[in-house]
């Protein structure tokens, strides 16, 4: 007998071919578990002490950003899937991590990989790489 349910899936969202896949995945676990998906975007921006404020990003990217979760909601819905959507800035790796941990207490995390080489891995790392070390929740990496 299973004793964890899973009924909270974060996806982290940034409009790539794989992030998509991930999104798809997440959509059919959580019709299998009747899970609701909280899809991510995560801006790569200094802390706000730093930053101008969100009046300072580029109208045009906060509307492919609106584009992104638009579709994925789009998805989720034609799926019966609860989508909720979140929009953080600042490390990608350590939001995603920091949101998954946080007060909504997600069960797991379904990522896209981006299928990085092994050396671009080790000089820059990967925010997938990342968060299968830092979670302590299970953590699905979609190819």
């Amino acid at each position: 007998m299973l004793k964890k349910k899973i009924s909270k899936i974060l996806v982290p969202l940034d409009g790539s071919k794989n992030s998509n896949r991930g999104l798809e995945t997440a959509i059919i676990l959580a019709r299998g578990c009747g899970a609701i998906i909280t899809g991510v975007y995560s801006i790569q921006a200094p802390p706000r002490s730093e930053f101008r404020g969100v009046g300072s990003v580029d109208e045009s990217y906060n509307k492919e950003v609106k584009n992104i979760m638009d579709s994925a909601k789009v998805l989720a819905a034609q799926n019966g899937i609860v989508f909720k959507e979140k929009i953080i800035r600042g490390d990608v790796g350590y939001n995603i991590i920091k949101l998954a941990h946080g007060k909504d207490k997600f069960d797991m995390i379904v990522l896209g990989s981006r299928g990085r080489s092994s050396a671009k891995q080790m000089i820059f790392g990967s925010i997938s790489n990342y968060v299968i070390h830092a979670s302590k929740i299970p953590v699905v990496i979609v190819k």
